[in-house]
């Protein structure tokens, strides 16, 4: 299957940007990638498949000389893009244009929003996308309002906010749930 210019331009500079980062939450859903031990090893343009090269072409010629970080990188961002569903893509695509049309202070802020959550240990990182989901239910409405309240919120007002949350969280779950107890004979 041939792209179109557009499509594959577009896949490129998805790929390049570091798609986990455009994203925000929704990508928070994409398990992070192990934490590299050891400095990267080069990636042979022999070893992409021939729709990974199609996708990369672009970097052919050079890329024996890109940095081997950028080479794993570019080589695993090809492969989540080549799984992807067409609708996946799209969206990837409408992400990726809503990314460049953030002033650049608005994207070094997600950028640091998005490093701070990969700084969280799993269970944190899980309690986060719980509550993204969460938000994510609530009707349009209430979602905007919920946006406008936190945004007109002094940080001490923000973390009172947090902190009913925490305790309305705790209170619908209840107490533990007791055993009930045993009203006939033993078994034996």
């Amino acid at each position: 299957m041939r792209m179109n210019k557009r499509w594959r331009s577009t896949a490129l500079a998805l790929l390049l940007a570091g798609a986990a980062v455009v994203a925000g939450p929704s990508f928070a859903q994409a398990p992070p990638a192990p934490p590299a031990a050891s400095p990267a090893a080069p990636v042979p343009w022999s070893s992409l498949s021939p729709d990974q090269q199609r996708l990369l072409s672009r970097f052919g010629s050079q890329w024996n000389t890109l940095p081997p970080a950028r080479q794993q990188a570019l080589a695993h961002g090809s492969e989540r893009w080549l799984g992807m569903s067409p609708e996946q893509r799209d969206q990837a695509s409408e992400r990726f244009s809503r990314w460049r049309s953030l002033p650049p202070e608005q994207r070094g802020a997600v950028r640091e929003r998005w490093q701070r959550f990969q700084a969280l240990p799993p269970n944190q990182q899980a309690t986060v996308r719980e509550n993204f989901h969460r938000f994510q239910q609530l009707p349009p409405d209430r979602r905007q309002m919920l946006r406008e309240q936190w945004n007109r919120a002094s940080p001490s007002q923000r973390q009172q906010m947090v902190d009913r949350a925490r305790e309305q969280r705790v209170q619908h779950a209840g107490p533990p749930a007791r055993p009930a107890p045993h009203s006939g004979p033993p078994h034996r």
